[in-house]
């Protein structure tokens, strides 16, 4: 007869010393540790012989079974609570359980709908030291193997329960994985095919993956790892690693239905189920003991897969991505610090750009250089046989890998006659898979890897870097892939005797009127170099530029020679200490956000909540300020105005101030009300801007204005009416077709200067700042800052949300920069109006057709 027979099959009623108990640690308290001496019954169980405490704590198991199934808020749910309490130290005093009693505690821990505050680690000792001295019953390895199935894929703790249940009744070690999420089918599919030992040292390996809970893997842990991953074959690592990571970023083909302790819980396609994503958590620790240079490209996309947010949920692995940055931190050599460049670009959280910045400056710190350096320094050529260009040999042909403008690259074959084709020949196909199977990978690495050197040189500007001539060689000019982009830039050379800036084109340095330049190698002084800024010359040398870049097709990688120049105004003059120039705006918040951490900017989203914000902004340690933008979330209903986490969607937006970098941070209530009002702290004194550096205005300005050009909802079409209740009405057409801000008069006058080159130049003109279309069937005007369309002769607006067939009549027009797309949308529209009779979007028709 066991425990629960003797107790609740006959109808007895509590043991009277277990029913005190649990009055009276009721009546002390409803949380925190029970300590049985404290209590009176609790010292007389204390007293009581081995066998007398065996009769109280089959009762108190007893009375748990009968409540397993409660209900959370409810008098039974209360009951329960104070009865998990009391069981872990009456349980804990290695009281002679018998094999009865053991089946029917772990079947008690195994069934209850409620795991919170069961003593798993009593259950599974009191099975380890009955297994010692007895041989367990089928019953009681049956009700080990269902605790073990319920634990396993439960936290850390659990999990480790289930390890020990499954060692005390010697069962066979099984993979530790729970089916379900893609990479984990594959695994256990590509395993089942192993040999019984290979797959043995592989359970060995996930076995102990599944422990990577911390925050970085111990010296022990990684010692124990690299003792199994001796037994296995480096290329079976790197084939299954490159099979599971990448199946790893997808989500499950719908949602799951899990069950753990007998509770059943949806699980989101995207998440992974908790054991799955340590042991993968584990998988990329191991990363950092396996040397093979293809297991470093693996990491960034997994880690970006990793920090994608899922509705209502959040991010989809945080630890899983955390271990990522912490691995390649880690690793040795400059490829993995390449690598985090590509997560650095592509995740943008602050969290996970700190930590990028710190496991930067670790490695920074080994190496003995700055981290801008160590960035420099660990940007891979990918095989690259020349500046831009890779050349391969496959049998009798050679594949020319070009990198071409933006992120692309093509590939051609060239035949020995000199001839070429851009399809494969199947002779590459058949006889040289391998080699095509790693240019292709190299393609698509560079094709990642060239925003994030482009980001990084565009924010040189700021930082004040110079380099020696052969410094910059290395890491900029000659640099088979930076190159491609440092090429297209002007860089300024500097000696005691000269100053000349010069960009390379045809072989050879040239200044803006074409003469060639030779280095001034050999004077007395050494030669530093540094990214030129239109602001290091006269208006006629940057205008010279421009002309020489449009007039020999050279397109920059972003907007240098063009750069937009922002100047005091006679209003900042006069407000002196803040600007208004980018005030009263409507902003979409999550874009907003988005871009500020894209150009630097430290920003937190603003919530409905009785809470206090910083401002926006962006620290220049290599000038000593900080620049803040000064922004308050819009509205009041909820629901309306925020979303189902309370995040508004829109913003309003104020000044922009400066401050000693190390000033008292001032706060505004995220309801609104200013900042420097009531709810907020007093802050610094900001500075006079006539005080700042014009280098440094004219770049956070230039900032603040790409922030509103493009998180503006002005620029979104779907806002001519306003927005919700039409309350920005005003505003969007204020905006719209208002006044050109400073890269828009840049956009002027490029187009002023490419309008003759192109085939609408007939029917197309600027007037002000608007470009005119005549189409067939009316005329449009088309705002140079927007792009947003007038129809003549009324002003009637039309909206046209380009999609990317749209855009194509855009792609072979020369822009001497890359990176506006508000220029290929009006040049895309502009192109579409010309041959208006062409259309066939009913949409667009139906608006055209309104007289």
């Amino acid at each position: 007869m066991g425990l629960i027979d003797r107790f609740f099959g006959r109808g007895k009623s509590l043991h009277p010393l277990a029913d005190r108990l649990l009055a009276e640690t009721a009546a002390k308290s409803s949380w925190g540790e029970v300590v049985l001496k404290d209590l009176p019954s609790g010292a007389e169980y204390l007293d009581m012989s081995r066998e007398g405490q065996l009769e109280v704590a089959r009762s108190l198991v007893g009375h748990a079974y009968s409540l397993r199934a409660t209900q959370y808020g409810g008098k039974d749910w209360r009951s329960y609570q104070t009865l998990t309490r009391v069981m872990g130290p009456v349980l804990n005093r290695k009281l002679p359980f018998e094999d009865r009693d053991l089946v029917e505690l772990l079947t008690w821990m195994s069934e209850s709908s409620h795991p919170y505050g069961i003593p798993f680690h009593i259950g599974v000792k009191a099975l380890e030291n009955f297994s010692a001295a007895s041989e367990p019953s089928s019953a009681l390895i049956e009700a080990a193997k269902r605790l073990r199935d319920g634990l396993v894929s439960g936290d850390a703790d659990a999990r480790a329960y289930a390890a020990r249940l499954g060692e005390t009744i010697r069962e066979k070690p099984t993979l530790p994985m729970v089916a379900g999420d893609l990479w984990v089918d594959r695994a256990i599919e590509d395993l089942n095919y192993l040999e019984a030992e290979a797959c043995g040292h592989w359970t060995e390996l996930l076995t102990l993956c599944q422990t990577a809970t911390g925050g970085s893997p111990s010296k022990k842990w990684l010692d124990a790892t690299g003792k199994i991953l001796e037994k296995i074959p480096e290329e079976e690592v790197i084939v299954f690693f490159s099979r599971w990571f990448p199946l790893a970023q997808k989500p499950s083909p719908e949602n799951r239905v899990r069950e753990q302790y007998g509770h059943r819980y949806s699980l989101d396609r995207w998440m992974m189920v908790e054991v799955n994503q340590d042991i993968l958590k584990g998988l990329v620790w191991a990363c950092r003991l396996v040397g093979h240079p293809d297991i470093p490209r693996l990491i960034p996309p997994l880690c970006v897969s990793a920090f994608k947010k899922v509705p209502g949920i959040g991010p989809r692995a945080v630890r899983l991505g955390n271990a990522c940055i912490n691995t390649l931190g880690a690793m040795e050599g400059t490829g993995p610090l390449a690598q985090m460049a590509l997560i650095k670009v592509k995740v943008r959280n602050r969290t996970t750009q700190n930590q990028i910045q710190k496991a930067l400056e670790a490695a920074a710190a080994r190496a003995g250089v700055t981290p801008e350096e160590l960035e420099e320094m660990s940007v891979p050529d990918y095989g690259l046989t020349e500046v831009g260009v890779l050349e391969m040999p496959m049998g009798e042909f050679t594949a020319r890998l070009e990198v071409g403008a933006g992120n692309s690259t093509e590939l051609i074959w060239v035949k020995p006659d000199g001839k070429t084709q851009k399809s494969i020949p199947a002779s590459v196909k058949e006889s040289h898979a391998e080699s095509l199977a790693e240019l292709n990978a190299a393609a698509k690495d560079i094709q990642k890897m060239l925003p994030a050197i482009r980001e990084r040189i565009d924010g040189l500007f700021l930082q004040q870097r110079a380099w020696s001539l052969d410094e910059w060689k290395a890491r900029y000019h000659d640099h088979a892939l930076v190159g491609h982009l440092a090429r297209r830039l002007i860089w300024r050379f500097e000696s005691d005797a000269s100053i000349k800036n010069v960009i390379w084109y045809d072989g050879r340095f040239v200044d803006c009127h074409g003469d060639a330049v030779e280095p001034p190698e050999g004077e007395r002084a050494p030669i530093t170099v540094a990214i030129w800024h239109p602001l290091d010359s006269d208006t006629d040398e940057v205008l010279d530029w421009r002309n020489w870049l449009e007039a020999h097709q050279v397109q920059q990688p972003f907007k240098q020679a063009h750069r937009e120049i922002y100047t005091l105004t006679a209003a900042e003059e006069g407000t002196r200490t803040y600007s208004n120039r980018y005030a009263a705006h409507v902003l979409k918040q999550h874009q907003f956000n988005a871009l500020c951490l894209a150009r630097g900017w430290r920003n937190r989203l603003r919530l409905m909540v009785d809470d206090e914000y910083p401002p926006a902004s962006r620290d220049l340690p290599g000038w000593g300020f900080r620049a803040e933008y000064w922004i308050e979330g819009i509205g009041s209903q909820w629901g309306t105005d925020v979303n189902e986490s309370g995040t508004y969607f829109y913003l309003a937006t104020d000044q922009v101030r400066f401050y000693p970098i190390d000033a008292d941070q001032v706060t505004a209530h995220a309801g609104g009300g200013g900042y420097g009002g009531r709810w907020s702290q007093q802050g610094g004194e900001p500075l006079p801007l006539s005080e700042i550096p014009a280098l440094v205005f004219s770049e956070i300005m230039r900032d603040v204005d790409f922030f509103v050009g493009v998180a503006s909802v002005a620029n979104d079409p779907n806002w001519s009416d306003g927005g919700p209740g039409a309350t920005h009405r005003d505003y969007w057409q204020a905006y719209s077709f208002g006044d050109l801000n400073a890269s828009a008069s840049t956009r002027k006058e490029v187009l002023e200067r490419l309008l003759p080159r192109l085939k609408i130049r007939d029917v197309a003109r600027i007037e002000g700042k608007f470009l005119l279309v005549k189409g067939k069937l009316r005329s449009y005007k088309i705002h140079l800052g927007s792009g947003n369309i007038l129809m003549e002769p009324n002003d009637q607006y039309l909206c046209i949300v380009p999609n990317a067939a749209q855009r194509r009549g855009s792609d072979k027009v020369f822009l001497p920069f890359e990176g506006d797309n508000v220029m290929s949308i009006i040049l895309s529209k502009a192109f579409l109006l010309a041959e208006d009779d062409k259309i066939r979007d009913p949409t667009i028709l139906s608006q055209i057709g309104r007289k």
